[in-house]
């Protein structure tokens, strides 16, 4: 299902500005790598091209918005807010981002990190040097809007909705309009909205007319609910899935008021979908491909990205390596 924008009275529309996209641009090659766009090994509805974030040092493209949002803090200018240091919520991706660029910047950073999060993303973030305290997904959702937790302390840095997190994820924009000058369509998961919005907003900086798509699993697709209501909601029946790294509960205000106007939809792919997705991504690409980076494969080869050259952003690899072997030898249905 791909849902567009319901007719209606107008929204409040934010953007990301220019000047900070090409500020983080200068910068995030400090901490992240600049990842290959390779052409996807498949005879799909259109011509397929994967941006392979799942190379960065992190296994994610939450590097790039991680370090930006660190290195721009102006409590790490302080001393005594520099021994606080910086925490954040995460399933795992953001985790790594925020505790690399801590280490980085030589702070603490403590994570509140989904329980239900896979193995690999707790080891991973503990060999960063980050302090995990585990909690709840609505616990970690309630924090998020929050912008607080009794157990945090220090500088909070939003794993998607701060201007600075976002141009540091445009980054990948960037390179994507570099490598495929003629693009039309670029698909990323939507969990936050950090990475779409990012890459939409870098385009949009660019003058480029490309359509920018969300990819949202069916057990959690609360931007095509929003899309067809005109305004930020909730997904009443969400669901833990293997696509930890993107669906939400919510659209959250702020990012309504990117999402709303730089995105061109919600292309919605069922987990089957997203599990066959990875199993080609595999098999073709030999990339180990999460679930939020291959439901963006899916809402590449459903059609309903329009004709063209299309590029899906394989945003992450952090999948606990026994349920990626699961996922991709089961039998298709």
């Amino acid at each position: 299902m791909a849902t567009n924008l319901a007719s209606g009275g107008a929204a409040t529309q934010r953007n990301i500005p220019a000047p900070l996209i090409d500020d983080a641009r200068r910068h995030v090659y400090e901490a992240a790598i600049r990842t290959p766009l390779v052409r996807l090994n498949y005879d799909g509805p259109s011509d397929i091209y994967l941006k392979l974030e799942c190379l960065q040092p992190i296994g994610s493209f939450k590097i790039r918005g991680a370090y930006n949002a660190v290195r721009l803090l102006p409590e790490l200018l302080q001393e005594d807010e520099r021994r606080r240091g910086v925490w954040t919520v995460s399933a795992g991706n953001a985790a790594q981002g925020v505790a690399l660029a801590a280490r980085k910047a030589g702070v603490p950073c403590k994570i509140l990190m989904i329980d239900a999060a896979p193995a690999a993303k707790f080891d991973a973030v503990r060999r960063l040097g980050g302090e995990v305290v585990k909690a709840s997904y609505d616990q970690c959702w309630q924090a998020l809007a929050d912008r607080a937790h009794p157990a945090m302390t220090g500088a909070f840095i939003h794993p998607f909705e701060d201007d600075a997190f976002i141009a540091g994820n445009a980054s990948a924009g960037l390179e994507i309009l570099e490598d495929l000058p003629d693009v039309d369509c670029v698909v990323a998961g939507f969990g936050g909205g950090g990475l779409s919005c990012g890459i939409a907003a870098a385009l949009k900086a660019r003058g480029h007319k490309a359509k920018v798509f969300a990819a949202e699993p069916e057990t959690a697709a609360p931007l095509a609910r929003s899309l067809a209501a005109g305004s930020p909601q909730s997904f009443p029946g969400w669901k833990a899935s293997f696509v930890d790294g993107c669906g939400g509960k919510s659209v959250f205000p702020r990012m309504w008021d990117l999402a709303h106007h730089l995105l061109a939809g919600s292309i919605v792919c069922t987990l089957e979908e997203t599990r066959k997705a990875m199993r080609i991504v595999a098999e073709r690409n030999r990339v180990i491909s999460e679930g939020a980076g291959a439901c963006a494969v899916a809402a590449g080869l459903s059609g309903k990205c329009g004709s063209g050259k299309i590029v899906c952003v394989v945003s992450g690899g952090n999948i606990d390596l026994a349920k990626f072997s699961e996922l991709v030898t089961l039998s298709d249905i």
